[in-house]
């Protein structure tokens, strides 16, 4: 896979794509062989960096102690003491939570509360706090580096089925911005597959509403109509 055509499918996805009245996201999706996902050796989870951000915000909430409050607070999009962690004992509040925020960064020394009051809820749906994300942090950290790096963050992961799915960039964001940003989540996948990009069966690209195109097939753009 490389550059030229992951632009081409790009420029098709684009193309084949209804106006809709909000910002569509873009997608990269990798499909997988060769792999029992069920087997924990054939599991993939990994945090990647991509060089451009997303084209939308991530949000980021903090759990944190005393020793970060203040940095919390002007830093991520929102902050939670552990001596507040008591109000989340109902369910329907904690998945609120959870389904609010992309991300969780939480102060090392507390990761015990933070497990007992959220983890029932945060784990099945990925939400923990993970130190592959460096999101696990001591009491003496500067979270806005952290922060910022959330910002150009994805989770690849086969979850119960063996692809891979990920936002990669908005349709208002540059061409070649998406592309990097897609070449960057393959390189990183091939790294984490055990055999590599034998275990890749074929990539698409697609629009959150649109069609998937297939990377690297031979496509033709037509130019839109006025």
């Amino acid at each position: 896979m490389d550059k030229e055509q992951v632009q081409a499918a790009i420029a098709k996805a684009k193309d084949i794509s209804t106006r809709r009245n909000f910002r569509q996201s873009f997608d990269l999706i990798i499909n997988l062989k060769g792999l029992d996902v069920k087997k924990q050796e054939h599991q993939v989870d990994t945090f990647i960096t991509l060089p451009h951000p997303r084209g939308k915000k991530v949000k980021v909430c903090a759990l944190v102690a005393a020793e970060l409050e203040t940095q919390a607070k002007n830093v991520c999009d929102s902050a939670i003491l552990s001596d507040s962690f008591d109000k989340y004992k109902d369910k329907k509040e904690v998945k609120k939570l959870a389904n609010s925020f992309d991300f969780f960064i939480a102060q090392a020394n507390i990761m015990p509360k933070v497990a007992t009051a959220f983890g029932r809820v945060f784990g099945p749906r990925g939400k923990m706090p993970n130190p592959k994300s460096g999101a696990v942090v001591p009491p003496n950290a500067n979270l806005k580096p952290l922060y910022e790096k959330l910002q150009r963050t994805v989770r690849a992961t086969t979850k119960s089925a063996p692809l891979i799915q990920c936002a990669i960039g908005t349709e208002d964001m540059k061409p070649n911005d998406i592309a990097e940003n897609a070449l960057t989540v393959y390189s990183s996948l091939l790294q984490a597959l055990p055999n590599e990009k034998h275990n890749i069966k074929d990539t698409y690209i697609k629009l959150t509403m649109g069609k998937p195109v297939k990377v690297g097939e031979k496509i033709e753009v037509v130019k839109e109509t006025k």
